[in-house]
């Protein structure tokens, strides 16, 4: 027989240390929503692609204000094609060999509003990518929220089935010792089997949220999840979001549009007015015959203007029209739909409050009440499992409560990126 020479109390301790450390690791590898949100705006391709975009444009207004290349000319004049001298470049005093350049003089004022259209649709991009991180970071909060409310309900109907297991048993002890009706064992098995089916269907909303928050944070999205944010405040004054709403990312796009349309604008306006091209030439004659010089101006002649360069400025005029409207139709639309949400959330934290204090504590006192009674023969299981099915859909009540307040919460929380301050939003200058 071997003895064993280890302390009970130092074996507890030790059993107590190895549970500290299996939650210390759990804990560790939980995903909160913020690294959730970090590795989804990390492996963005859009985000990429919106600046590379942006990239792009501030190369090309670089290169819009600049002059355009010089032309290089080279060329026979005068050849004479019959007579002795067909075909002679050196005979005939009029036949001459030439090279030159011409180079057009674009004006100054119609590069740089060339260089500026591109500057703001670079603007552009840059704020369609940081309207572009908002959506990220909301939808990723989103599926994580949705997650985690799904697994908390998948957790309440498992402990409620381990109840309905137990009372069943007791039932089936009953009936076999006499005291009990077979009705009571008919009606415990149901109320079991419907628990194993809602147990079955949250198992399927669990998998589809997981599912969800992969698609943007990753392989991350499998691993367990955190504690659930304060969902009780949020980054910003409500009272100032009014003032805020014309800095939110998706309507600074918009601004953003109306920009590029106003910069359009001036680039047709600067068209209005005609470009210059010198051409300088050497021309070079047979022997005997001086060579020459040439020298020449051009420029375009705009002999139908309200025809053309008018009619375009007017259409741009009408495209900056159209980028103002529809601005200040999504800035309306939007502030409805915050202030809607913002309403939304309140009325949803008020009933939560209400349903954690008052009604989630009354359904669980009126089962204990009951299954009390149920113990000193004063009430069946019938009424046991109709005090447990009510409390089970009050607490799946207040559970689908607070995950539509957690979702009205992710909707205003993360109406701006968290990469960006507040002070950033409200003064983008």
């Amino acid at each position: 027989m071997i003895r064993c020479l280890i302390e009970p109390a130092t074996l507890r301790r030790a059993a107590m240390l190895a549970v500290f450390a299996a939650q210390a690791a759990l804990a560790a590898d939980a995903l909160t929503l913020a690294d959730a949100q970090r590795e989804a705006v990390a492996r963005s391709r859009l985000l990429d692609a919106q600046q590379s975009a942006a990239a792009a444009s501030h190369e090309l207004a670089v290169a819009a204000a600049q002059l355009p290349d010089p032309v290089a000319t080279v060329g026979l004049t005068n050849v004479p094609v019959s007579g002795s001298d067909a075909f002679s470049l050196t005979r005939d005093s009029m036949t001459m060999r030439s090279v030159g350049v011409m180079q057009e003089f674009t004006r100054a004022e119609k590069r740089r509003a060339r260089a500026e259209r591109f500057e703001r649709d670079a603007d552009r991009q840059l704020a369609e990518r940081s309207a572009s991180v908002a959506t990220i970071e909301r939808e990723t909060a989103l599926a994580w929220l949705d997650r985690y409310y799904a697994e908390a309900q998948s957790a309440v109907i498992a402990e409620q089935a381990r109840q309905a297991r137990t009372e069943l048993e007791a039932a089936e002890a009953a009936y076999r010792a006499g005291r009990g009706g077979l009705a009571e064992i008919l009606g415990a098995r149901s109320a079991l089997v419907t628990f194993d089916d809602r147990a079955s269907e949250l198992r399927r909303r669990v998998a589809a949220a997981t599912i969800a928050l992969a698609r943007y944070a990753g392989d991350v999205g499998d691993r367990p999840l955190a504690a659930r944010p304060d969902i009780d405040t949020l980054r910003f004054d409500a009272r100032t979001l009014e003032s805020d709403m014309p800095h939110h990312p998706q309507i600074a796009a918009l601004a953003q549009r109306e920009e590029v349309a106003a910069a359009e604008v001036r680039v047709s306006q600067a068209n209005r007015k005609a470009d210059w091209s010198v051409q300088l030439m050497y021309g070079l004659r047979g022997p005997g015959y001086p060579d020459m010089v040439s020298l020449g101006v051009s420029v375009p002649l705009q002999w139908d203007r309200p025809q053309r360069q008018d009619r375009e400025v007017a259409a741009k005029l009408a495209m900056l029209d159209q980028a103002r409207a529809e601005r200040e139709d999504a800035l309306r639309a939007h502030r409805a739909e915050v202030h809607a949400t913002l309403v939304e959330w309140n009325n949803d934290r008020e009933r939560s409050v209400r349903y954690a204090k008052e009604l989630v504590p009354l359904a669980a006192e009126r089962t204990e009440a009951t299954l009390a009674a149920y113990r000193g023969a004063k009430a069946s299981l019938t009424d046991v499992l109709l005090a447990r099915r009510n409390e089970i859909d009050v607490r799946m009540q207040a559970l689908q409560l607070e995950a539509e307040t957690a979702r009205a919460w992710a909707q205003l929380e993360f109406l701006v990126p968290t990469t960006a301050s507040i002070d950033r939003w409200r003064n983008p200058s």
